[in-house]
């Protein structure tokens, strides 16, 4: 009996202090209402309106760039038949999904690929409500390049009565003089940079993409950058925009946009409400990442004036803070770098290690215990930018250069900016063989990826 008092009364660690914290911070298990929503999507080259207005080939879903935005209710399940038509293998990643490991769409992991003339059906039902995308997992420098991406939006149980919702897939294209898009893949420019940072930049396929609003409206803004390599920066300076959600998932608190960055792979979701003092007005949307600033978009304003939906901002109170977290040793480091050598003639590395984009990798993965709080770290060695994303799983950023930061949300995927330290907390809630790699595309290609296993 004294021995039981004695273990009652001992302090809680560290880590069970952080896990304590994240309890509840998002569902273990997804909900099951026994509805079904269904899609049939097709892979295939294709040609669109793009740009200027002439024809742009292209590889696209349903004939469409972007592709089709699915919609799901939180509850129902996903079955989602994909024919490929293309002239080689692809699959599908859903990216930022917490889905079953062997829906995850990584070939020779979790599926084989799947090769011209064939399907593969994906069938899921998501844990949580948010903004995600999907894309191929083989070839992604090219496949996604040409085309290839379209939008998931698992909604709330009982969505937010907002007067619109509107997505807006930012992505860039190398176009040749021709009017073509470039067919010189994973070059050594594109290789020994940022990746390939295309000479045009859209909004839903646009470079005009106007978005038409009524005075008094209050509109839900979905951003999802699916760019092979460019990082944007919008700016909503003059607006009533609060971020809400980063990643699929909420804030714990509604956030003022200055300063996010979305990298390839990031979506943003903002809350956005259009006073009566803004009709007839045109506000545009600019990009201030790079060192010359342009538009994105442009949202107009009518002078027609509507009752604004009145509601609290949807939050995630239990976000953890994990103050702590700095204290505990770090489990797993991820040492980035490039070297001469590999198909491409170089390799980017983690921890000294590449692993070829179409030859997938094999080999140990490093071991999570799911259930269990772990730190991580990054270390970028590289002069280059690299967002590093992991599969089936969301992780809060800790510090960065040793600097604790205040990030009230969770993420799948974090911007590693040149020769910078970047810690991460992480409780790893869903089993299986994960990767997690640099989302610029032909980093990933040459080499930047690994696995994670957890259980």
């Amino acid at each position: 009996m004294l021995a039981i008092s004695l273990l009652a009364r001992r302090p809680a660690s560290v880590e069970e202090r952080l896990l304590r914290e994240f309890r509840d911070a998002y569902p273990a298990e997804a909900r099951d209402t026994g509805r079904e929503r269904r899609y049939e999507v097709r892979a295939a080259p294709s040609e669109v309106p793009q740009l200027d207005g002439r024809r742009l080939a292209v590889w696209a879903y349903d004939g469409r760039v972007p592709g089709p935005t699915l919609r799901v209710r939180l509850g129902e399940t996903l079955r989602f038949e994909l024919t490929n038509d293309l002239p080689q293998p692809t699959t599908i990643h859903w990216h930022g999904v917490r889905v079953p490991n062997a829906m995850d769409g990584v070939p020779g992991v979790t599926q084989p690929p799947i090769p011209p003339g064939g399907k593969f059906v994906y069938r899921f039902a998501p844990k949580d409500p948010g903004t995600f995308w999907f894309h191929p997992h083989l070839r992604g420098s090219e496949q996604l390049e040409r085309g290839l991406y379209g939008v998931l939006i698992v909604e709330d149980e009982n969505p937010l009565p907002y007067s619109q919702d509107v997505v807006w897939v930012l992505d860039d294209w190398l176009i040749t003089r021709e009017g073509e898009i470039d067919p010189a893949f994973n070059t050594p420019r594109d290789l020994m940079h940022d990746g390939r940072w295309g000479n045009v930049v859209t909004v839903n396929g646009s470079t005009r993409e106007e978005l038409v609003v009524k005075a008094g409206e209050r509109i839900r803004l979905r951003l999802v950058d699916a760019a092979n390599g460019r990082v944007f920066a919008p700016d909503f300076a003059g607006l009533d925009a609060k971020v809400i959600a980063v990643d699929g998932t909420y804030t714990a608190r509604p956030l003022a946009p200055a300063g996010f960055e979305l990298a390839p792979g990031n979506r943003l979701d903002l809350d956005v409400t259009f006073g009566p003092e803004q009709r007839g007005r045109t506000i545009v949307v600019m990009d201030r990442f790079t060192r010359r600033p342009f538009p994105l978009a442009s949202i107009r304003v009518l002078d027609e004036v509507v009752a604004t939906p009145k509601f609290p901002a949807p939050t995630n109170p239990r976000v953890p803070a994990w103050k702590e977290g700095m204290s505990v040793p770090v489990r797993g480091q991820y040492l980035l770098n490039a070297r001469r050598g590999g198909e491409f003639g170089i390799e980017w590395t983690i921890n000294d290690r590449a692993f070829p984009g179409h030859a997938m990798p094999v080999g140990p993965a490093e071991t999570l215990p799911p259930n269990r709080w772990s730190r991580l770290r990054f270390v970028n060695q590289s002069f280059r930018l690299h967002p590093m994303h992991i599969h089936g799983q969301f992780f809060k950023v800790l510090a960065r250069d040793g600097k604790p930061v205040d990030e009230p949300f969770f993420r799948d995927t974090v911007l590693v900016h040149r020769k910078e330290t970047v810690d991460v907390g992480i409780v790893p809630l869903d089993r299986g063989t994960w990767m997690l790699h640099c989302h610029i595309q032909e980093h990933a290609e040459a080499g930047m990826m690994t696995l994670l296993e957890v259980g």
